[in-house]
This record gives structure tokens, C-alpha cells and sequence, in this order.
């Protein structure tokens, strides 16, 4: 089975915030951020090998093989905190959740230090200087340091989406051009051509 990626349940939660409070006491921020590091370089490690994230994943390996296994590849490679809270999630059989969890751990991370993730979608790349316009104008906003993500969708035409969390901002073109075509097939389109039509040919337009 594939590594879950859904959004964080409440018992991916609960782990994330214990790692939060160990990682907290053993170094206070410096730690907290080094531990979210290895988490997602775990994380991307997954995604980019099937192998590795079906040994991760799999019901059919026994725990404790994937325990050893564990030791051997992550060893001297991330912190012995990282490695003890794998361990852990193998032996509750949870290491399959460790995309929701690391999720759950970034966010309470993000809130802790005052900051927000906002996923930017515009039809045409951003350069730095727009990426750091968006992300000051976002700021200013929110009232919260924020990291943008900028990503790239052609068939948006133009405008801008934001995603910040679960919750969608659209404000792109092919969007309102949508709306408008769903006017137009709905009821009272007639209506609302006939309006339109008085509005280009000078005519006042009735309420």
C-alpha cells in the first residue's frame, strides 16, 4: 500500500506534537527545524522511490525487519531523534502515516513560530522580485511571516489562486470566465443578455 497522504488525523497529530515538545526541549528551534528537515528529506525520498516507500508502507513486512532495516539505512544519516521517532512509528505500526504525520508536525511547526505556507498558482512563472511582492503583500494580509510556494497552471489564463491549508482562494481569469459562462447557460441568462445588450448600445440598463 502507498505511503497516506491525506490530511493529518487526529492520531497523526498526537504524534506530531509529542515529536514537537522532545524536539523543543532538546534544542529549542534550532532542533525543531532540523527535525522537520529530515522528516521531508524522508518524505521527498519516498515519493521519488517506489521501493523505498512500499518498504515503508508494506503490511507484509514484519515489524521487526523493518526495524533493523531502519537502523541500517537512517543511522549516522539524520539525528538519533529522527531515527528513535521512526522506530517508534514502525513498532505502533504507523510508519505507513509518515507523510500525514510529517504534515501534521510542519503545521504545528508554521503555527508555533509564527508562520504560514501559501501555495501561489499563477498561469506564467513568477521571477524572485514577484515571488517576494506576493509574499510581502500576503504578509501584510495575514499579519504572519509567509513562506510562499509558487506553482505554475497554464490553463488558468491568468489571475492568481492561493491555497493556505485546506482552503482555496481563486481569483484566477479561467474562473471567472466560468462563473460568467454559468450565468449565461443558467436561468435568467436571456435576462442578463438583454441587459447586456441595452449596456453596448447605450441604453440604460434595467435593475
Amino acid at each position: 500500500m502507498p505511503l497516506i497522504e491525506s490530511q493529518p488525523d487526529a492520531v497523526s497529530r498526537v504524534y506530531a506534537k509529542s515529536l514537537l515538545e522532545i524536539a523543543t526541549e532538546q534544542g529549542g528551534q534550532a532542533k525543531v527545524e532540523e527535525t522537520l528537515g529530515e522528516l521531508e528529506e524522508i518524505i521527498e525520498l519516498a515519493r521519488a522511490d517506489e521501493n523505498f516507500a512500499e518498504f515503508l508502507s508494506s503490511r507484509s513486512l514484519a515489524s521487526d525487519a523493518r526495524r533493523d532495516a531502519l537502523q541500517r539505512i537512517f543511522t549516522g544519516r539524520v539525528t538519533d531523534l529522527t531515527l528513535k521517532f521512526l522506530l517508534v512509528l514502525n513498532e505502533k505500526g504507523r510508519i505507513g502515516a509518515l507523510a500525514s504525520v510529517a504534515a501534521a508536525f510542519d503545521s504545528l511547526v508554521q503555527h508555533q513560530f509564527g508562520r504560514i505556507e501559501v501555495d501561489v498558482y499563477t498561469a506564467a512563472p513568477l521571477d524572485q522580485l514577484g515571488v517576494e511582492g506576493m509574499r510581502a503583500r500576503l504578509r501584510e494580509t495575514l499579519h504572519k511571516d509567509v513562506i510562499v510556494h509558487p506553482y505554475v497552471e497554464p490553463e488558468m489564463i491568468g489571475g492568481v489562486k492561493f491555497r493556505i491549508g485546506d482552503q482555496l482562494v481563486d481569483a484566477s481569469i479561467a474562473t471567472r470566465l466560468r462563473k460568467l459562462k454559468d450565468q449565461f447557460s443558467g436561468a435568467g441568462a436571456a435576462e442578463l443578455r438583454a441587459r447586456i445588450s441595452k449596456i453596448i448600445d447605450g441604453g440604460p440598463a434595467s435593475n
